[in-house]
């Protein structure tokens, strides 16, 4: 079997198995924040920072927890790199712009206990990606993220406009939106390899 090029991997993560659509993965920001375009975007570029960072860093504790035979280490390592980073991304969303920090509000902490970032770190491990490939699968899996987080807010605010029947308002119509483009995403099925 060829190995995946980095393009592949790269769509493969965004696109065909998106975390959110193909996965189900990081269902509670995708749809708690995906309300309004100016939450949706900026949670998205967050997310997609938490998980390269942490698929980053979870490159590197593979390797030295391989080395010292400490494997059974891997999950609480990752968590902690994950809950670090994202109290890094607290941090500074709360110095540079405390109107987007209030309004992420909850959602902002929830980063860290995202399935999404964490399946970042194990898939990668997983599939014993190189530093490379990594990289490539964690840019893909956080734009993949923020893509979701953007069609679901752009298609929430403009039905925000239109005549909705009462009877699908609200949190039917967000689910039924969410399995809408997670079918349209199943179109993507087969790319890249």
């Amino acid at each position: 079997m060829a190995p995946e090029s980095l393009s592949q991997i790269f769509l493969s993560a965004a696109l065909a198995n998106n975390f959110v659509l193909a996965m189900f993965l990081g269902l509670c920001p995708f749809l708690g924040v995906s309300g309004r375009m100016d939450t949706a975007f900026p949670m998205g570029l967050a997310s997609a920072f938490v998980m390269l960072v942490a698929s980053l860093c979870a490159f590197g504790l593979n390797l030295l927890l391989t080395i010292f035979h400490l494997e059974f280490l891997r999950l609480i390592a990752y968590i902690v790199v994950i809950a670090s980073s994202v109290q890094l991304v607290e941090m500074v969303l709360k110095k540079h712009s405390p109107a987007l920090f209030r309004a992420l509000g909850i959602y902002l902490p929830l980063i860290t206990t995202n399935c999404a970032v964490l399946g970042v770190a194990l898939f990668q491990t997983a599939r014993e990606y190189s530093f490379m490939q990594s990289l490539a699968f964690s840019l893909g899996a956080g734009a993949g993220f923020t893509l979701a987080l953007v069609l679901m807010a752009s298609v929430r605010e403009r039905l925000k406009l239109s005549n909705v029947p009462g009877v699908v308002q609200g949190t039917a119509l967000s689910l039924m939106l969410a399995g809408l483009l997670s079918m349209a995403f199943m179109g993507f099925a087969g790319l890249g390899g």
